[in-house]
């Protein structure tokens, strides 16, 4: 474990040696600047202490987060202030971590943002709730079981443990007493309550479907967890179909609500525009018509119409064929008598979903609903052909689309591999003037004109025209508008052990039965014999005597439902619970959600923009609307959502090392990093590809963030990957950087090593604003050198001043976090530089720094505190001298510097910048000439600029006599002489 010194890493940048001892407090003139009585005594105690230098500080950051993680613990006073049923209230929450095993640092990143904003709201004075909790149950848990030969709740408490040493570690302020695992039944006794509420209004139903199967990890998958390729989000594997009685939650009854709601979310920021637009486009809200084409059968069967859903019933003159999905009754009756078809739907599962194959279903045409009316071009009325397309998805609009080639990229692709020899049809341009705007081998997907190709709708605009066509087909019954949502309700049955079990009890008389909630939680059985034997698939379909119970209704034979639910389930009300966790009787009190929710600030990866807040959304919709907290009525005007702003944090990327000549990623071994700048491949000695990838295995880039801790300190690791990138975007981790930070804790420590020797004990007494107001009355009366200690403080206390303001901005913004670093290393180095300052300045100045310091690097601020305030207990709050954060004290228009930078050019080149008096008011040519007297007092100017006045042979004040033109920009910050 390395040791950073304090001393020696502040004499790798300016110090505070030398001119930088503050001016003794015996000076004649010091007075001016200096409280009086008791106060003045301690301060001229503290700048002669400073003279004298101070014994150099061991700065062992490990060992501070192992101290006053101890302090904490005894004190309460490390953590934020606690929350309670008040107005003043902040509800800080990031996402809470699945059980692996291991923190990435990924999740150091997330939870350091979460205890820094934490941290700075509490020290704003705000009662902080910071909890921590775990996504216990799930397939890797199970699978983890199988390969084992161990019970998954033994793997998942023991990775429970492993990762809050991990947390531990990082100087976080959780509150522990409200930690939750969502397997513990304790709490998934109030999930299956809430199931149950659900199930009592209609809101949970069971229902037969055609599900997405996982063969690999043998369970049913939400649409949203299929990727876009058809297979598992888990376990890879090809997703297949399969039809299923399964459980469903009716979150469709909340889609106008959830769409509606989206407009509040927008306000002020409060969620990223990206986010929005993923959950807008997952509830796909979609206006159009539903049109009927009547069918033509020329064999023995014989099918009504066809229902399609448009969002363009503007192009209905352009449809040259329909497509159906696999699932359509039509194709599903004539799979029963056509192998042929039959055949090609068991291809299915293996194509993309973008796949351009397709059946043309024989002896069967479709006709276009407009054929029926006079005034129909002659090719409209043509037949249409009928396809089995797997582009066509089964649960959206009626599982069959319009083929319309000429106005759509997709039906344009399909009918070009099917039909290339027959033209598209063009019924819509950019303009009336234009026949199509449209290259023959392109469709005009925008709205437009309608074209010749539409008959006596010909020269009519787009939107026009859809509702008139619409309008023309309803009274006829083949068309009428309607609305269409991408949004399905909710599957939660899973084939699996690990999870909630499905209250419900299965009665061959009642029906599907809810267990009273007298007897929740159901609880999972031990099946120790089915981990040990390494058996897979759900045990508890095979365990009879947990399965096998007695109907709650009528006290016959019946069976529990072997499914659990969907970790999402879990997921979507685990914030609420934080807020009341120990409450046996309910989920949460009403008084506790009125208090504390919604959660103010939540922080969490882009990658559950849609399912986790989509459902967390639509259960605290449910739950804030039921009696648990109201009456039950859905007719509130209140808008109830789960957070109130979210915060998305970018992904954290590793260094990896590759052979140029192969590309093959290469392990630590294999790299000679001797040279840093230039690191090579051992074995062939050529330069490595340096980039920055995601963090896995295979490339071996990952890094272990408590060994990393270990070495460096829990507050330099949290300080440099705030500092590396700004919170949303993309990090890309280089732990060599971090010398950077602990180069400037050093420095910090060596102000305060410096102005903590000796506290003045009255000078809390006297605000920096009394001080300030009282020596700018005697600024006239100063002399030079008392002149030049009021610049020095106030140069400093002006950026203190500045520093409050941008930091405080960022903190409130969060995805600015990197700026807080950056801005308190600018301002160290002002404190640093300004070396002629007042001894009560630049205590007061350090003090304002370390509140600021303190949400990033609470360790080392609690430290450097407790040498500079040794009343205070903590920095955090609970001692004599507790403190808050730093507030604006109405003193910034006081210290406006006295003096400007004055550019000087001579003939239009910059030759010098310069330090001058500000002008006292002047203009003209009086205004020129003090300028010139000053600028020509300068010891630079003198030295710039007489080379260049020499060479004409005439001493500086002849040439600036002699001057054709003097120019004064800006009231003196440039002079230009032209000669």
């Amino acid at each position: 474990m390395p040791l950073i010194y304090g001393r020696s890493i502040g004499r790798l940048l300016p110090k505070l040696g030398g001119s930088a001892h503050l001016r003794p407090a015996s000076n004649p003139c010091a007075s001016t600047l200096r409280p009086r009585g008791r106060s003045a005594i301690a301060l001229q105690a503290l700048d002669n202490t400073l003279r004298r230098g101070y014994a150099e500080s061991r700065l062992d950051l490990p060992a501070l987060d192992q101290k006053w993680r101890q302090k904490w613990a005894s004190l309460q006073a490390g953590s934020a202030r606690r929350a309670s049923d008040t107005n003043d209230n902040k509800y800080i929450l990031p996402m809470f971590p699945y059980p692996s095993g291991t923190l990435h640092l990924g999740h150091l990143r997330v939870y350091t943002i979460a205890d820094v904003v934490a941290r700075y709201h509490s020290l704003k004075g705000n009662n902080v709730l910071l909890p921590m909790g775990w996504d216990a149950f799930g397939l890797p848990a199970e699978n983890a079981a199988i390969e084992r030969g161990i019970n998954p709740a033994t793997w998942t408490k023991a990775n429970i443990a492993k990762m809050k040493e991990q947390l531990d570690v990082m100087n976080g302020s959780w509150d522990w007493s409200r930690e939750l695992a969502t397997c513990d039944p304790s709490f998934y006794k109030h999930t299956q309550a809430i199931f149950l509420r659900l199930h009592e209004k209609g809101l949970a139903y069971q229902a037969e479907a055609e599900v997405n199967y996982d063969p690999v990890d043998k369970t049913v998958l939400a649409n949203e967890q299929v990727d876009a390729n058809g297979c598992s989000w888990r376990s890879g594997a090809k997703v297949e179909k399969r039809n299923l009685r399964q459980w469903f939650l009716r979150i469709s009854h909340y889609r106008d609500s959830l769409l509606r709601d989206l407009e509040v979310l927008e306000k002020d920021g409060n969620w990223p525009e990206r986010v929005l637009a993923m959950q807008k486009n997952w509830l796909g809200k979609s206006a159009g018509a539903q049109i009927k084409f009547p069918v033509l059968a020329f064999g023995r069967y014989a099918h009504a119409r066809i229902e399609v859903f448009t969002s363009r019933p503007d192009t209905l003159f352009g449809v040259q064929y329909l497509a159906l999905a696999s699932t359509h009754p039509i194709v599903t009756t004539l799979a029963e008598i056509d192998p042929e078809l039959q055949a090609f739907l068991d291809t299915l599962p293996g194509l993309p979903p973008d796949s351009k194959v397709g059946y043309l279903l024989p002896n069967l045409r479709a006709v276009n609903p407009l054929a029926y009316h006079d005034e129909t071009p002659e090719v409209t009325r043509k037949s249409l052909p009928i396809f089995v397309a797997p582009y066509v998805v089964g649960d959206y609009g009626e599982g069959a689309v319009m083929g319309v080639p000429g106005h759509d990229a997709r039906d344009h692709a399909f009918w070009k591999t099917h039909r290339y020899d027959e033209p598209v049809r063009i019924v819509l341009a950019a303009s009336e003037d234009e026949s199509t705007t449209a290259l023959l081998n392109e469709p005009f997907v925008d709205r437009g004109i309608l074209t010749e190709q539409s008959g006596i709708y010909k020269g009519k605009p787009s939107k026009e025209a859809g509702e008139m066509l619409v309008s023309l087909l309803e009274p006829a019954g083949l068309a009428k508008s309607v609305e269409k949502w991408r949004l399905r309700d909710w599957l939660i049955s899973r084939q699996r052990y690990w999870g909630t079990p499905i209250p419900i009890i299965h009665c061959g008389s009642c029906g599907s039965v809810p267990v009273p909630h007298e007897d929740l939680p159901v609880l999972l059985p031990e099946v120790d014999d089915h981990w040990a034997a390494g058996k897979s698939g759900n045990p508890l379909e095979s365990l009879k005597e947990w399965a096998e119970t007695e109907c709650p209704k009528c006290g016959g034979q019946a069976k529990r439902d072997t499914d659990t639910m969907d970790t999402f389930v879990d997921s979507s009300w685990y914030y609420m619970r934080f807020i009341d966790p120990q409450n046996e009787d309910a989920p949460f009190s009403a008084s506790k959600a009125k208090a504390l929710l919604p959660v103010d600030i939540y922080i969490g990866g882009v990658e559950h923009a849609i399912l986790h807040l989509l459902y967390a959304r639509f259960i605290c919709k449910f739950l804030m609307t039921s009696s648990l907290v109201s009456d039950g009525s859905e007719a509130s005007s209140d808008t109830y959502e789960p957070f109130k702003r979210l915060v998305t944090q970018g992904m954290v990327n590793g260094k990896t090392y590759s052979d140029p000549s192969s590309g093959r990623f290469l392990k630590p071994d294999e790299v000679d990093l001797s040279i840093a700048s230039n690191p090579k491949v051992v074995a062939t000695g050529e330069s490595a590809v340096v980039s920055f990838e995601k963090m896995s295995k295979s490339k071996y880039n990952g890094v272990d963030p408590t060994e990393f801790i270990s070495q460096y300190g829990a507050d330099a690791t949290r300080a440099h990957m705030l500092f590396q990138a700004p919170v949303s975007e993309v990090l890309d981790w280089d732990g060599e950087k971090i010398v950077g930070i602990t180069r400037w804790f050093g420095r910090i420590h060596d102000l305060v090593t410096r102005l903590g020797a000796v506290t003045p004990p009255k000078a809390g007494r006297m605000t920096t604003k009394v001080y300030f107001e009282s020596a700018a009355k005697k600024l006239d009366s100063m002399t030079p050198e008392i002149m030049s200690q009021w610049d020095a403080d106030s140069a400093i206390w002006r950026d203190v001043q500045k520093t409050i303001t941008s930091v405080s901005a960022s903190y409130e913004k969060v995805y600015t976090l990197n700026t807080v670093v950056s801005d308190l290393m600018i301002l160290t180095n002002a404190i640093v530089a300004n070396d002629g300052a007042s001894a009560y300045v630049k205590l007061e100045a350090v003090s304002a720094l370390l509140c600021m310091v303190a949400p990033v690097a609470p360790a080392f601020a609690e430290e450097c505190w407790s040498v500079l305030k040794p009343t205070s207990s903590s920095i955090f709050g609970g001692g004599a001298a507790s403190t808050s954060f730093p507030a604006l004290d109405g003193t910034l228009y006081l210290l406006q510097p006295r003096k400007q930078v004055c550019a000087v050019q001579v003939n239009g080149k910059l030759r010098c910048a310069v330090e001058i008096p500000k002008p006292p008011g002047l203009q003209g040519n009086e205004l020129r000439d003090w300028l010139l007297a000053e600028i020509m007092k300068t010891d630079e100017a003198k030295a710039k600029l007489m080379p260049t006045m020499a060479a004409s042979g005439s001493s500086v004040s002849d040439v600036v006599a002699s001057a054709k033109k003097i120019i004064v920009i800006k009231g003196g910050k440039l002079v230009n002489f032209v000669i």
